[in-house]
């Protein structure tokens, strides 16, 4: 999706600020009402799959009636043509519009150590509150975790997510039916991981997990795999949090001992209790009857201690009675119980020592035989309470968690992996990495690993290939547009930077010229490229005193692609030849095939031979007597100067 695209007319979608194993989240503009939105919008590999787009609107339908200020609100829910037809033909992905929360993450918060005891009980009521909203209107969330927790700047808090909440009447027939298990291991309840039907009481055991991470730093269960942590909480009992964190006080410990309870009707049974006793709890004030120091760690211990109560009725005046309820406390028969008014059958050693040697009593018979009844009744007894005991505990015994095996998805193209780890119920997240030899798209493995045992519904991470390290530059981006250049550079793992302009005869308005690193190049994948983009125009080049001939060849160099018109002009100062003028000033823009004009100096006219004297008659006189003396003056003035 680019920065551009609108959704329904009204919202800019924006930059991506978080992606899941079926949504990427977007901010955008809500251009109507001029605010700040988040855009979930189903991933296009997911579209075409009916059932991804039914949980995916499953979330908006849970939500869409919820109005609280600790739970993100929905503004607006639609789909849209994806933006490569050709790829997806008639396809439609659905968005939803959310409430934009600015803060941090209760998971963010644990990771950085910032949490007080304060705090976290702080967050925890917040969370309630959202909790009890939420179960009075009928929604059970089911995946409570500190990553569906948003703290905003001012602490308030909001929860989000619920993309796999249910009214609780659908939730109890879905789990009656499927056996599904759904939530994270660490934040399961125990009739979650057994598969059992689950109610608000389960979302309770969820929060208490939470505050009980925020408390010590830790989930209240930690193992080797989602397996190992869901049979932790079917039948372990966490450490207190105190004995992680010492700030942590014996009334929140006695919080959490009644909060994590494995049975949910000893747990608290509505969030409003929960909230009630937290807070007193921050006032120092313990659950009452609830000491987390002397709890039973186990069924055994359980059936152990509870037996004596429920033979207490049978404590009668009988004397029988009273060994049978030793027996069963665990206890042993007395000689007063099998002879309560005869003397012991078993006298000490010396009374035994007098009575060998005497002749055989004729009672003897019949005391031998009483002492086999008794310990054969003794036996018979032992046995009865041993396999009652043994099969009390075998009734009791939890469930162990419904478990599925991680499909191979290994070579399989990113679509195809994720429709085979939800066919097998699991949720698949997706992580990328260079890879020299895998294609990119194509799953390089996964995590867990293909046939490990995990609860259904738990996150797989598909690890797909972005290909190689290191690309080409296509050297075909030469003259196409500049959106076509971004999207090719973008698709390749490429970073575009600044756009410079630069005259080019030869490539278009708007089209690219160059970039740098150049065309052709194998650049690593991240390297920013800077492109160069056509004006369309060429500069004119100063010519002026070149000869002619130069600033013919200069104009109509390929690279300017302009025509040239000689006119001569004469001067006198100047060679023949020489440029004088041009028609466009240096420098000017003009498009290619423009016409300059360029002045030429000629040579001036050559002057007529007499053009000293430019009037013929005026210095020539009549013809010349050869034999008049040059001093002689006017004929008739000789005369007369003779003649005196």
């Amino acid at each position: 999706m680019n920065s551009e695209r609108v959704l329904n007319g009204r919202y800019e979608v924006g930059e991506l600020i978080g992606r899941g194993g079926m949504a990427d989240v977007y901010l955008a503009r809500d251009v109507l009402l001029g605010r700040s939105v988040a855009i979930k919008v189903l991933r296009p590999d997911l579209a075409r799959d009916p059932l991804f787009q039914s949980r995916f609107r499953r979330e908006a339908q849970a939500v869409a009636a919820l109005n609280h200020p600790a739970i993100v609100s929905i503004f607006d829910t639609g789909d849209q043509d994806m933006p490569n037809a050709a790829a997806h033909d008639d396809v439609r992905v659905p968005f939803i519009v959310m409430e934009y929360v600015a803060g941090r993450t209760i998971r963010d918060l644990i990771r950085s150590h910032e949490l007080t005891v304060d705090d976290a009980a702080h967050h925890t009521v917040g969370i309630l509150a959202a909790l009890e909203y939420s179960h009075r209107a009928g929604i059970v969330h089911r995946d409570i975790k500190p990553a569906n927790v948003m703290i905003t700047p001012d602490g308030a808090v909001k929860v989000m997510d619920f993309g796999i909440a249910r009214a609780m009447a659908d939730s109890a027939a879905t789990m009656t039916q499927t056996q599904a298990v759904l939530g994270t291991a660490q934040y399961l309840s125990p009739e979650q991981a057994r598969g059992e039907t689950v109610d608000a009481r389960s979302d309770l055991y969820s929060a208490a997990c939470v505050l009980y991470e925020m408390l010590a730093g830790r989930p209240p269960f930690v193992g080797d795999s989602p397996v190992s942590v869901a049979y932790q909480h079917v039948r372990e009992h966490p450490e207190a949090p105190s004995a992680h964190n010492s700030d942590v006080s014996a009334a929140l410990d006695s919080v959490l001992a009644k909060a994590l309870e494995k049975d949910r009707t000893d747990r608290f049974q509505d969030a409003a209790a929960f909230r009630t006793a937290l807070e007193d709890a921050r006032r120092g004030i313990p659950v009452a009857g609830e000491d987390p120091e002397h709890r039973q760690d186990s069924p055994t211990e359980a059936i152990r201690v509870a037996s004596p109560v429920g033979l207490a009725a049978a404590d009668a005046d009988e004397p029988q009675t009273r060994a049978m309820a030793r027996v069963r406390a665990g206890g042993s028969l007395t000689n007063d119980d099998i002879h309560p008014d005869d003397e012991p059958p078993y006298g000490d050693e010396q009374s035994s020592v007098r009575t060998m040697g005497r002749e055989e009593d004729p009672h003897d018979d019949r005391k031998n035989r009483r002492r086999a009844w008794i310990v054969t009744l003794f036996i018979v007894l032992a046995l009865i309470l041993g396999a009652g005991a043994f099969a009390l505990i075998q009734m009791n015994q939890p469930k162990d968690p419904v478990t599925v095996a991680v499909p191979a998805v290994a070579e399989l193209s990113e679509t195809e992996a994720q429709n085979k780890i939800y066919s097998a119920g699991l949720t698949p997240q997706v992580e990328e990495e260079f890879h020299d030899s895998v294609e990119a798209g194509t799953v390089i493995k996964s995590s867990p690993e293909a046939g490990e045992q995990v609860l259904p519904d738990s996150e797989v991470t598909l690890v797909v290939s972005k290909g190689p390290s290191a690309v080409v530059i296509p050297e075909d981006l030469a003259g196409q547009t500049e959106s076509a250049v971004r999207d090719t550079l973008q698709r390749l793992g490429l970073t575009t930077g600044v756009t410079t302009t630069t005259s080019s005869a030869t490539v278009p308005r708007d089209r690219l010229v160059s970039t740098d690193p150049g065309l052709g190049e194998k650049v690593a994948i991240d390297t920013t490229v800077n492109l160069v983009i056509s004006t369309g125009t060429v500069k004119v080049p100063n010519v002026v005193d070149m000869t002619k001939e130069k600033a013919e060849a200069t104009l109509t160099d390929p690279a300017l692609n302009l025509r040239v018109e000689f006119k001569e002009e004469e001067n006198s100062v100047l060679e023949p030849g020489t440029v004088t003028a041009q028609s466009y000033a240096p420098g000017t823009e003009v498009e290619p095939g423009s016409v300059v004009v360029v002045t030429v100096a000629a040579a001036p006219a050559p002057p007529p031979e007499d053009s000293e004297n430019p009037d013929p008659g005026a210095s020539k006189g009549p013809p010349e007597d050869p034999g008049k003396p040059d001093d002689a003056g006017e004929p008739g003035q000789n005369n007369d100067r003779g003649k005196g």
